[in-house]
């Protein structure tokens, strides 16, 4: 165990091996160090060739990326929180929770209401829990869900409080997984005859749900439209639920799912105004209730919470298969990276799980004085009554005086209007940032420039829980998205490069260097799968000869960077065949984001329209099976993988074709590197090659 920080609600605990960590960050960096003087200087000494620049330009870039990736393990920490130890619930603050959705044909509307469910039921005084949905799709079904979800929730709360339910995903507990939980519960005889009664209840409401939805009218996406607002339950010993639906206008601007979420800020502020939301995915149902008190335990400390602006929990998975051969758990993210930023000054936001403090979204900077508010409405629109919910927030006098439900709800949808952000700093300094698509990671970053920390929150238990892609389509769709996205806020007015220097700790910088540029790995990988592999055939030496010294130099890297990956691996609960499997889907990932690359350099040049693509949360019966089976599926991927194609075939012919000449010209010292480097890919690549040749037989 490392050394460990107590405080008032949590604990921190240092990595336990930290030490030897940063011993081998340092010898690892020197081992850089000689192999870029070794490239470096061989272009003054000799007249250099084009491949030796490119390898040369390749390795350097390498190098920078790889010491911007260090940053990340230079002080990682762990942290415990202290649930037991929280004030009395009657103590605890309020708590919104936000969940968006759109298109009920990509994220079925079952999913979604077990999602909104599972939140409702939430360990938490219901008289401080309001829960809302975002239908940002406007579509009839997803209001009529909403509203048989209330009818049920009814019944299923008092359930789950009654018999110390876990697993408040009503979809879970009645599956298979939910077994587990009803042996931890108190079973005595009236037990089961309730637990059927829900049961039935839950499927009366799927089934009507599924009536309603076979209407094709019902599920159409409604894009010009008024705004809505409904609150469906306001019962006493309920958690408030509510559904909205900002305007939409063809012709107007929305800001995709960073509008929907600053609409939600706005409207929370005229009917609950708690001072802390969960932002969760549509299709990420709660499955530890406890989730916002372990939060609490970092906003409620008396030495964290003046500057904690929110609370990462990890994006987890249940239809994870035991190979995970698209790396869909995100190990390298969410146990090193993650992890890493946390012992400097806290991770970024990620789209889901995370809980946040509405005063760091709206009033600037920690030491943010109250005479902020004085010129209000330039910064948060000419709503008086939002004003004063915000003072009310910030613990100042108010002029607000009780109104109607009616008149408030009147506010409430005037600040859902398309209009209403014009000549305001939302999306800019108050709310979630509009600086790119991905309003979370650079509303997380812009936290940090401001001055704000956060905290990351790895519990043994699952928090949240969501559906995987099981094909390499939808996971490309994502990569390509987020990569490009984060490449323009690299060089955006807020480049973690000039705005983060000046703004944070340069160690922390680094580490939104590397997340803003990691698809340049895709020039380093292309450049690498194409150079050596045509020298090899044509004889031209790129590396040094085994017999010569500054083989070491490369050989030391390479086993060094293998070593710290296996370790990171092994140490978080990994197992060899994961370490290699990562390896794998790294390379592949890492040529396909060339295409992020080009999307990001269209839009950054004006010849692309910023569009925003959903992700298809669909489950597909035949993909699953191939994905559970650890069989590539890259049926509908053929453009992403054209690059992969491309390198496969330039490999197997360098394999084939290098291991000839070799043979022939007896150069096997001179062509070590080249040869072992070709025949590492080929190894990596095998089952990538089996599924490419099955997709292309499909097709034929």
């Amino acid at each position: 165990m490392g050394r460990s920080y107590t405080y008032t609600y949590h604990k921190e605990t240092l990595q336990e091996w930290l030490p030897l960590t940063r011993i081998h960050i340092l010898i690892h960096f020197i081992g850089v160090l000689f192999l870029c003087y070794y490239r470096i200087s061989h272009l003054f000494l000799h007249p250099p060739s084009p491949p030796w620049i490119l390898i040369t330009a390749a390795e350097v870039l390498l190098s920078v990326l790889w010491f911007f990736n260090q940053a990340f393990r230079w002080r990682p920490v762990s942290r415990t929180p202290f649930t037991d130890k929280l004030p009395r619930e009657d103590k605890l603050p309020g708590l919104d929770i936000f969940v968006c959705t759109l298109d009920p044909e990509k994220e079925p509307t079952l999913q979604v209401i077990d999602t909104v469910v599972s939140a409702i039921a939430m360990d938490y005084p219901s008289d401080k829990l309001a829960v809302y949905l975002s239908d940002d799709g406007g579509c009839p079904v997803t209001l009529y869900a909403m509203r048989e979800a209330g009818a049920f929730a009814r019944e299923w709360v008092p359930f789950c409080r009654k018999y110390g339910v876990k697993l408040r995903c009503p979809r879970v507990f009645f599956s298979p997984m939910g077994e587990d939980d009803e042996h931890l519960l108190h079973q005595d005889a009236g037990f089961k005859a309730h637990r059927d009664l829900i049961e039935g209840k839950y499927e009366k409401m799927q089934n009507n749900i599924d009536k309603f939805g076979s209407d094709p009218n019902n599920v159409r996406i409604v894009s010009d439209r008024a705004p809505l607002i409904e609150i469906i339950n306001e019962e006493p010993g309920l958690p408030l639920l509510v559904y909205v639906s900002r305007e939409r206008r063809p012709s107007l601007p929305h800001k995709f799912k960073g509008g929907a979420l600053n609409t939600l800020l706005r409207v929370s502020g005229f009917i609950s105004n708690a001072p802390y939301f969960l932002v969760v995915d549509c299709d990420m149902y709660c499955n530890d209730p406890t989730s916002a008190k372990q939060a609490m335990c970092f906003f409620l400390d008396p030495q964290t919470s003046k500057d904690t602006s929110f609370v990462q929990f990890p994006q987890m998975f249940h239809n994870l298969s035991k190979k995970d051969i698209y790396d869909s758990q995100t190990r390298t993210a969410f146990k090193t990276m993650w992890q890493g930023m946390d012992g400097l000054r806290g991770p970024g936001l990620s789209g889901s799980g995370n809980y946040l403090s509405k005063s760091s979204l709206l009033f600037g900077s920690p030491n943010q004085k109250n005479d902020y508010l004085a010129d209000a409405e330039k910064y948060f629109g000419n709503s008086t009554g939002l004003i004063e919910t915000m003072k009310v927030m910030r613990g100042q006098k108010t002029s607000k005086k009780s109104i109607s439900r009616e008149e408030m709800l009147r506010e409430a949808l005037a600040v859902c209007s398309c209009s209403y952000e014009n000549n305001t700093k939302w999306g800019t300094e108050v709310g979630f940032s509009y600086a790119i698509l991905l309003e979370s990671s650079a509303t997380g970053y812009i936290l940090h420039t401001r001055g704000w920390r956060s905290v990351y929150l790895y519990p043994k238990t699952p928090c949240f829980l969501g559906c995987a892609p099981t094909d390499i389509k939808e996971g490309m769709l994502q990569l390509v998205k987020w990569l490009s996205e984060l490449l323009l806020l690299g060089f955006s007015k807020y480049s973690p490069f000039t705005h983060g220097f000046a703004s944070m700790s340069i160690i922390h910088s680094f580490t939104y260097c590397f997340i803003t540029m990691s698809s340049l790995y895709a020039i380093v990988f292309i450049i690498y799968g194409i150079v050596p592999q045509i020298c090899l055939l044509k004889g031209i030496s790129l590396f040094p000869k085994v017999t010569e010294p500054w083989f070491a130099v490369f050989a030391f890297v390479y086993v060094s960077t293998q070593v710290q990956h296996l370790v990171e691996v092994v140490s978080g609960e990994g197992s060899v065949a994961m370490w290699w499997d990562e390896q794998r889907i790294w390379i592949l990932k890492s040529v396909t984001s060339i295409f992020a690359i080009i999307d990001a350099v269209k839009k950054w040049l004006g010849l692309n329209k910023v569009k925003f693509s959903l992700s298809n949360k669909v489950v597909d019966e035949e993909k699953v099976k191939k994905y559970e089976e650890g069989k590539f599926d890259f049926q509908g991927a053929a453009v992403f993988m054209a690059p992969m194609v491309l390198l496969l075939i330039i490999n197997i012919v360098g394999f084939f074709g290098g291991i000839w000449r070799v043979f022939n010209e007896k150069d096997f010292q001179e062509m070590f590197a080249q040869l072992f480097l070709v025949t590492y890919v080929m190894l990596l690549s095998y089952p990538i090659f089996e599924g490419i040749v099955t997709m292309k037989s499909k097709s034929e």
